[in-house]
């Protein structure tokens, strides 16, 4: 008897498509639980948003509406990249870093770039604005897994497979850090070594470069007064709850108000003005008091899904350049989300950085509107 060789998957010069493309749907599991966190997102807005919008706007359906306009065209932009080939999205790594680029470099120029909160990091269009660091995201994960699928063979050197990418990936990080926006900048560093590390880089360089980067990332926290306050709220919020620990000090109270059920959405309390930024960066805990743990509980086992689901795709992919993506843009996703849970938990210091698909930003649901619609259009080209 011959024994039968287990399956070899195919390999494929840079520029080759398969001979065969398979052409599945789109993966439901995954795209349900993103319509789920869309549509529960647009409710926890609406509800977080309604006094926030009547004291600014004298509406208080304002920023719903606005929110309900970002995800009708997140929609959008996500049903129109589920119909793009893959081999398209590798075309745009280069020009996308490109643009990328030059938009972080315009939005601190002060007659251009917009100042909020002591941050210059919006750009306005009419009477919107939008913030090109979450581009950058796109655009990282588009150039990394091509630059990553072109270098496989040799990603064992580290001048050749290593040093480069973090080259490039200094670039927005740097000038993140200008406008500032230590998040994003933390970020993308996070996908840079996650995708070096699946990409092939040898373990002890990751290692090597860890130890290189914490001392920086430390000495940035501790010269920046704002930053080392938060770090001092964190550790320990209770002792100015009424200053540096404010904000996470509220966050606890909210979910123990919410307790396993929640008091219903609408009847809130933490909304009324106790939250600051409730309706974006902090939107979590409003849940939590709306929907209890039952709410939280959900909400995670969406972004399981999604992670469990995106990193099959990325494993089933028919070529590297793919896989490299759907892993890519999956970390994003379900990074900024565990980072996000993680500083209304107090598990981080506190970092304003939105929840993917459920705070409120025109920025962030546009641009997870095409990490989104990507990750869908991989799932169709599948094995």
């Amino acid at each position: 008897m011959i024994a039968r060789s287990a399956p070899m998957r195919p390999s494929y010069d840079l520029g080759q498509r398969p001979a065969v493309l398979a052409t599945h749907r789109v993966d439901r599991w995954l795209l349900g639980a993103l319509g789920l966190l869309v549509a529960l997102g647009l409710l926890l807005v609406l509800d977080a948003s309604f006094f926030v919008g009547a004291e600014m706007y004298g509406d208080p359906y304002a920023i719903a509406r606005r929110q309900l306009g970002f995800a009708m065209v997140a929609i959008a932009e996500a049903a129109l990249l589920t119909r793009v080939r893959s081999d398209v999205f590798r075309k745009l790594a280069y020009p996308s870093l490109i643009l990328v680029l030059l938009l972080l470099a315009v939005v601190l120029i002060p007659e251009i770039g917009q100042v909020r909160n002591g941050a210059r990091r919006w750009i306005a269009v009419g009477s919107m604005a939008f913030q090109p660091s979450e581009l950058a995201k796109v655009a990282m994960v588009l150039y990394l897994a091509h630059s990553l699928a072109r270098k496989e063979k040799r990603m064992g050197s580290f001048s050749y497979g290593v040093a480069p990418h973090l080259i490039v990936a200094a670039l927005p990080a740097g000038l993140l850090l200008l406008e500032p926006d230590f998040g994003t900048a933390g970020l993308l560093v996070a996908l840079v070594f996650a995708m070096l590390f699946v990409g092939g880089a040898r373990l002890s360089h990751l290692a090597g470069l860890v130890l290189l980067v914490v001392p920086p990332a430390f000495w940035l926290v501790w010269s920046s007064t704002y930053r080392w306050n938060r770090v001092v709220g964190f550790l320990d919020p209770f002792a100015d709850p009424r200053g540096n620990g404010f904000q996470l000090v509220q966050s606890f109270l909210a979910f123990g108000n919410g307790g396993v059920t929640g008091v219903g959405l609408g009847a809130g309390k933490q909304k009324l003005f106790w939250i600051p930024e409730g309706h974006t960066d902090f939107i979590f805990a409003l849940l939590g008091e709306s929907l209890g743990l039952l709410g939280a509980v959900f909400v995670l086992c969406c972004f399981g899904m999604i992670a469990f689901r995106g990193f099959a795709v990325a494993a089933r992919s028919l070529d590297r350049f793919s896989s490299l993506l759907a892993f890519g843009v999956t970390f994003l996703l379900v990074a900024q989300a565990v980072l996000n849970i993680a500083v209304v938990l107090g598990v981080v210091p506190t970092k304003g950085m939105p929840l993917p698909l459920l705070s409120y930003g025109g920025s962030s649901m546009l641009t997870t509107g095409l990490l989104v619609g990507i990750l869908l259009s991989l799932s169709r080209e599948t094995r």
